[in-house]
């Protein structure tokens, strides 16, 4: 009896584990927005390809710097030959160069020679400097534009967070009203049972709770949704129920004029300012090209070692010396390359005015939509007043005899549509505010 109680037991406790990591996987994780900012700069895959872009400019400056050390090179070389037709002849000793001897033919089948080459740059233009510079200015680029990604991720959680909160709002809302209009639908029922109430009345109030049940499909949709883009951005599993919690939200703060925030945009925007790298690579970049007017110089030295059995041998063939080098077509093809180079130039100080002006832009549409939200706040908590007073009058009305039911149920949508306009009002005044600082470059301080 025992040992089938044991069994049972075995049996039973996968089928207990399995409901239990089932329950625990349906929980509700209660996130805050530090949190979700967090691990959404933990994990963000724009973030890591942004990664992989320094370390990308990283390695380039680094390439650069090595062209300052020297460059080497060995070769060697092992050949078989047919046999060839050697006939070397040296002038006779005391004789005349005509008066030669030639040397015995020698069976030759074979040869290896070895070669070892050093080469140190010491002027090219200037090319070289020039060229670290350069990368130099693009490795910062490539930090600015990584700090410039992360606001965005930042501003993106926070709209992602605030979007969630709004789901879930509208679900509780909804879910609030849904619940009086079941029991009003009782009560009708009844009344209409009792004959003090006409059917098509009824029929009106089951069909708003129908409207109900699908707004309530509607909202229960959308906080599926907003959970899982939220899980994407976070690197959790999909189906982690999630649920946000309203008393992290950043409260805006104190604002400033339009003029402070342009101002501030100049100092702290990262695009701003990895723009202003660029224009110094490229200008950099001219230098670079006009290095091709002039010639290079350089160290060199070798070492050289051949073997040819049975007929030469040569060893200890050490070389040191300079090498000059000037390529003469540069006279007339250098020109295009620094006007190229310029041009990029150009370019980019054309980009950077064009930025100057959109940032001026969004800073200023920023401050606008956070002005319009401050208003609509004003004006929904006004509508919101009013509609749960109409509501109220028309309820006391209806319980009189002395409005339609169709009167009291528009007052209910009503009501219940400026809480919604409310509680959407306030999430978005929160999210304006945080556009504004990223804007000014200000969302990560």
């Amino acid at each position: 009896m025992k040992n089938n109680l044991l069994l049972i037991r075995m049996m039973l406790f996968p089928c207990l584990l399995f409901h239990y990591i089932t329950a625990a996987a349906q929980e509700s994780k209660t996130l805050t927005l530090q949190e979700a900012i967090d691990l959404s700069l933990k994990n963000s895959k724009q973030l890591k390809a942004s990664k992989a872009r320094i370390d990308e400019a990283i390695a380039a400056t680094r390439e650069a710097a090595e062209r300052r050390l020297p460059d080497a090179s060995v070769s060697g070389s092992y050949l078989r030959v047919n046999k060839p037709d050697i006939n070397i002849k040296t002038a006779a000793a005391g004789g005349s160069r005509n008066d030669s001897n030639a040397i015995a033919p020698v069976n030759v089948t074979q040869a290896m020679y070895a070669m070892a080459n050093v080469s140190f740059p010491v002027f090219a233009g200037n090319k070289i400097r020039y060229g670290i510079e350069s990368a130099k200015f693009l490795e910062k680029a490539a930090e600015m534009d990584a700090d410039n990604d992360r606001q965005s991720v930042i501003l993106n959680t926070i709209g992602a967070f605030i979007n969630l909160y709004k789901a879930g709002a509208a679900v509780k809302l909804v879910e609030e009203n849904l619940a009086q209009s079941r029991l009003r639908d009782t009560d009708f029922i009844n009344l209409e049972r009792n004959g003090m109430l006409a059917r098509n009345d009824l029929l009106k109030a089951q069909q708003e709770t129908s409207s109900q049940e699908l707004a309530l499909l509607d909202a229960q949709n959308n906080i599926q949704l907003a959970t899982v883009n939220m899980n994407l951005m976070l690197g959790l599993p999909e189906r982690t129920m999630l649920a946000p919690d309203s008393a992290s939200l950043f409260q805006p703060g104190e604002l400033k004029t339009i003029e402070d925030y342009e101002q501030m945009a100049l100092t702290n925007r990262h695009d701003i300012k990895a723009l202003d790298y660029r224009q110094k690579a490229a200008a950099t970049s001219v230098k670079i090209a006009k290095g091709d007017y002039y010639p290079s110089l350089a160290l060199t030295g070798g070492y050289v070692a051949i073997d040819i059995p049975k007929f030469l041998t040569v060893t200890n063939a050490l070389n040191v010396g300079v090498g000059v080098k000037y390529t003469l077509s540069s006279l007339w093809k250098t020109n295009s390359k620094v006007q190229e180079a310029k041009a990029q130039e150009q370019q980019l100080a054309a980009n950077a005015a064009m930025l100057d002006d959109q940032v001026k832009l969004s800073i200023n549409k920023a401050y606008q939509d956070y002005l319009s939200g401050v208003k609509k706040i004003e004006v929904y908590n006004k509508a919101l007043e009013q509609a749960t007073e109409n509501f109220r009058i028309n309820r006391n009305k209806y319980n009189n005899n002395l409005l339609t039911l169709t009167d009291l149920l528009d007052a209910d949508v009503a009501q219940l549509q400026a809480r919604l306009n409310l509680t959407y009002a306030k999430a978005d005044l929160v999210l304006a505010y945080q556009t504004l600082l990223q804007k000014a470059g200000l969302l990560n301080q």
